[in-house]
């Protein structure tokens, strides 16, 4: 109560001071001089006025800001908002909530020097104003008001400086009301920043539980993937070493030596850790030959893998899938049977693991789109991003060839993935 009263009285007293000094002009004035009493009524009525649009505006600013302070009733304003995000961001943001405010023109933006200005509008009509046209308040000045926003760039944030105040000089202030339009303006631009700062983290934590989801349920098909060996693979290859033992004990024992091998390299891993090009071309090598004592000289493997490049991080259970792919779709359909080839390649900051064979080919059932190969690009898709491939193409002069891109070493944060 004291605060609004006190901002009344210096209102009322600025312009009894600006009265003053035009009574004493007027007086100095013969012609004038003789008629007192109408500067008197000028200057009753207008001090009346006054009074009473000053307490119009207090009580919209109480109306507006639920308090009455010098904060709420200055008329011009300054807010001091911090931003999580780069200076650009911060910048676009800004810029933003600006052009979202009514009545808002000439908005200026120097995105290389992060400042933006701004010229607003109040309501033109009299009935938004206390007294219309007879307020005092509005007799001169212009009834607008203007946005400047500085964005300065932080460390891991963005700090932006708001002011919000009349397209008037500051002298004005001690005559001169903005009927709370700039108290308006400075909260509705930090509520606008405010709301877009949390919808980009609610964006945020939804996009990274749908990413965390996916990658759950890549884990799991892989897991799954770790602990079924076919049925048939395993019955097929079981029968065989039953009937070796019985003809030639000795590649019985082998193909049972290379069957467990293959299974104990199968097994998921606890802790779903990465395993390496090594690892899993010994699992590959197990099963290409349980299959080469299966199928005789109708099978032929080729490996060309440095020996550098074994320790190169590779997920789980790709490089068996195109293997097998190479085995069911290329060689097993033929007659003859055919040659499969893994080979390993770097160029520059990319390893290449190629799986080859001179079999079928593409057909309208291999089409290099099936379900165990769009399990491996969502896998090195989720682990690497971009920064990996998949590619299958035809093979020279018949068959198929996949090849594997990935980088050296994968993002720390993915190694358990």
């Amino acid at each position: 109560m004291l605060k609004g009263l006190a901002f009344v009285l210096r209102i009322a007293a600025a312009w009894l001071l600006a009265l003053l000094v035009v009574s004493a002009i007027w007086n100095e004035l013969p012609v004038l001089g003789r008629h007192d009493w109408l500067l008197s009524i000028a200057g009753m009525a207008t001090m009346a006025l006054v009074v009473v649009a000053a307490s119009s505006h207090l009580g919209r600013v109480r109306l507006i800001a639920g308090r009455v302070d010098k904060e709420a009733l200055d008329n011009r304003q300054r807010r001091q908002v911090e931003v999580p995000f780069d200076a650009g961001e911060a910048f676009d943001l800004v810029e933003a909530a600006v052009r979202e405010l009514p009545r808002v023109q000439q908005v200026e933006s120097a995105r290389d020097s992060l400042q933006l200005r701004a010229i607003v509008e109040r309501p033109d009509n009299d009935g938004d104003y206390p007294l219309g046209r007879w307020n005092p308040m509005r007799w001169f000045g212009v009834p607008r008001n203007r946005i400047h926003a500085t964005v300065v760039p932080g460390h891991d944030a963005a700090s932006v400086t708001l002011i919000c105040e009349p397209e008037s000089p500051t002298w004005s202030d001690w005559f001169l009301v903005d009927e709370g339009t700039n108290f308006e303006n400075a909260e509705a631009i930090a509520r606008a920043i405010s709301r877009r700062v949390a919808q980009r983290r609610r964006d945020e934590k939804s996009e990274a539980a749908q990413t965390a989801t996916e990658k759950e349920l890549t884990v799991a098909r892989l897991n799954l993937l770790h602990a079924q060996v076919e049925p048939h693979f395993l019955y097929n290859t079981l029968a065989s070493a039953q009937l070796l033992t019985r003809s030639d004990p000795a590649r019985a024992d082998e193909m049972l030596g290379h069957l467990i091998q293959y299974l104990r390299r199968s097994l998921p891993s606890t802790d779903n850790e990465m395993s390496t090009l090594g690892v899993e071309l010994e699992r590959a090598l197990a099963y290409l030959e349980i299959l080469k004592i299966r199928m005789g000289s109708r099978l032929s493997v080729q490996v060309d893998v440095p020996e550098s490049l074994r320790a190169t991080p590779l997920p789980p259970m790709v490089l068996q899938t195109l293997v097998e792919n190479a085995i069911k779709h290329g060689l097993e359909p033929r007659t003859g049977g055919g040659t499969v080839w893994i080979r390993a390649r770097r160029v520059d900051d990319v390893v290449a693991v190629t799986v080859a064979d001179d079999g079928e080919g593409f057909n309208t059932k291999t089409s290099g789109t099936g379900i165990g190969l769009k399990n491996v690009r969502e896998r090195l898709r989720l682990l690497y991003g971009a920064s990996a491939a998949l590619s299958v193409v035809a093979n020279f002069p018949s068959g198929v060839a996949a090849t594997i891109s990935v980088p050296p070493a994968i993002p720390t944060e993915n190694r358990h993935v």
